[in-house]
């Protein structure tokens, strides 16, 4: 009896390291793959775009291949009849749940949308420079015929905007985050107004001036030191839409800089260290595993928004760092930290682009972009309708109108990318940021203190703790609330931008 049970134990190991062998090989081509897209984004020539597109729709079929292989499934089959512990349970989840929804899809289809939306970025990239829509909508039409299909192919009875939000985040249901966005709306509507009414006179122009694009670099270096970025696994160059990619071994961060905004390019460069700083929290054992993935985009835009907003807006984060920026650019020297902390939390009162929106008027951006690719999967909306659609949400639920394709419905890289289901992720990431910062300060005390003397190390502790090092063990509800006791809410956003915002501008209601 020992004997067969020894033989057994065995052979479940044997079965789960030729399944792990396998996973640690799909995953080598997509992190390849990643390096390419990073490469296309930042340095490849302009003419380069033909062969990348072959080169990543070529490694996106080695890898739905590797993964869809009846090999997969046996292993998958085989091992979920055993018994597993913990880790490898997840392990075996993470790629379950992928295997089913990849073997639903022909591979002709993955290689099709691979490489029609490599094509597409220096498409929308001209079309942006030219501000000219309809020379995008062709390619954009195309992706969302693609994306109809693909869904279609995944589950022909849901609806195919769910189906798509799923590869985002595949376990906060798409009805979960239209309560979310509705709340936000709702909620923060009537605060913006109650802001946009407000006598209270903020130092919005402190940081007012033109800025010489290498000493905003050497600045954003600077914000990374502080911040504890770890140079020997990461490198910061400029990109026009900012991102952060990589692995725990690799963890990139791209920024961009304007000589007329030198805030943004701090607010920015915070944002995809939160990123980074995620990824290189993950745990070196798990690469090439789903131990050592991130846990999905709501999880991911959780870290980048707490370090730009909960630390990089915050006073204690102006009193530390005005110093070192005056270093850099010594016109500063007159700004006193609290001009500088109002000016980093004005409220605008005529912004369109989302990536330079204020923590409160951003949120109105994601419901607009959310409302419209929805309508657009559904078939409700037509590609060549966009424009005014867009123009017509801006001037309802922000008081504004583009003039322009440019700073409307081209201003996000995301569609060229075929991610559609995306942007409700950055409104949860925004949520789940104000409930993490407070369960971290309820365990931690609060960390004013610490961010004012530049010392970083008991927050991103707490979050190494909690978050980072867990990868995708466990489930994105299971994640929030093993940290924070609690399922994923909007309270504690919503009090923190009201109290903020309330003293910020003097609200009497707030």
């Amino acid at each position: 009896m020992a004997t067969d049970q020894a033989r057994s134990e065995s052979e479940g190991t044997d079965t789960y390291d030729a399944f792990e062998s396998r996973v640690e090989r799909i995953a080598n081509v997509s992190n390849a793959a990643g390096v390419l897209q990073w490469d296309q984004e930042v340095v490849m020539p302009d003419e380069g775009t033909p062969a990348r597109a072959k080169q990543l729709s070529t490694l996106s079929s080695v890898s739905h291949e590797l993964l869809t292989a009846d090999e997969t499934g046996d292993l998958l089959d085989e091992l979920e009849s055993s018994e597993l512990d913990e880790e490898q349970t997840a392990v075996v989840r993470e790629v379950r749940r992928r295997y089913d929804r990849e073997t639903s899809v022909p591979q002709e289809l993955v290689a099709e949308i691979s490489e029609t939306t490599a094509n597409a970025h220096p498409v929308w990239k001209r079309a942006r420079e030219n501000d000219d829509f309809e020379e995008f909508a062709p390619t954009l039409e195309k992706l969302v015929e693609l994306q109809r299909e693909y869904a279609n192919h995944i589950d022909p009875d849901e609806d195919p905007y769910a189906v798509l939000f799923a590869d985002y985040e595949p376990y906060i249901d798409l009805e979960t985050a239209e309560r979310v966005l509705e709340r936000l709306r709702d909620e923060l509507v009537p605060l913006i107004d109650a802001v946009q009414d407000s006598d209270a006179d903020l130092e919005t122009d402190a940081f007012a001036g033109t800025f010489d694009d290498d000493d905003q670099e050497a600045l954003a270096r600077d914000a990374l030191d502080a911040l504890g970025y770890d140079w020997d696994r990461g490198r910061l160059d400029t990109a026009p839409h900012p991102f952060s990619t990589g692995t725990q071994f690799d963890a990139r961060v791209t920024t961009r800089f304007d000589p007329d905004d030198l805030l943004g390019s701090i607010t920015s460069t915070i944002h995809e260290f939160g990123h980074a700083n995620y990824t290189l929290g993950l745990p070196d054992e798990g690469y090439g595993t789903p131990l050592g993935e991130a846990r999905d985009l709501s999880v991911h835009e959780s870290q980048s928004r707490l370090w730009e907003n909960h630390v990089g807006r915050s006073r204690a984060f102006w009193e530390y760092f005005l110093p070192i920026a005056r270093e850099r650019f010594p016109e500063l020297e007159s700004v006193s930290p609290e001009a500088a902390y109002e000016a980093a939390n004005q409220v605008y009162d005529d912004n369109l682009i989302r990536t330079e929106a204020d923590e409160l008027t951003y949120h109105l951006h994601i419901v607009i972009r959310f409302e419209i690719e929805r309508d657009l999967i559904a078939g409700d909306l037509d590609v060549s309708e966009v424009p005014d659609a867009w123009n017509d949400k801006y001037e309802e639920y922000l008081g504004v109108r583009p003039d322009t394709d440019a700073e409307g419905c081209l201003q996000d890289i995301h569609w060229s990318h075929g991610s559609f289901g995306y942007f409700p992720t950055y409104s949860l990431g925004s949520v789940l940021a104000a409930q993490l910062y407070a369960a971290a300060e309820d365990d931690q005390g609060e960390f004013g203190e610490q961010i004012r003397e530049g010392e970083f190390g008991g927050l991103n502790g707490w979050l190494r703790e909690n978050i980072h090092r867990h990868g995708k063990r466990y489930t994105t509800p299971d994640l929030i609330e093993r940290a924070t006791g609690d399922e994923l809410g909007a309270d504690p956003f919503l009090g923190y931008v009201k109290s903020k915002y309330g003293d910020l501008y003097d609200l009497d209601e707030y």
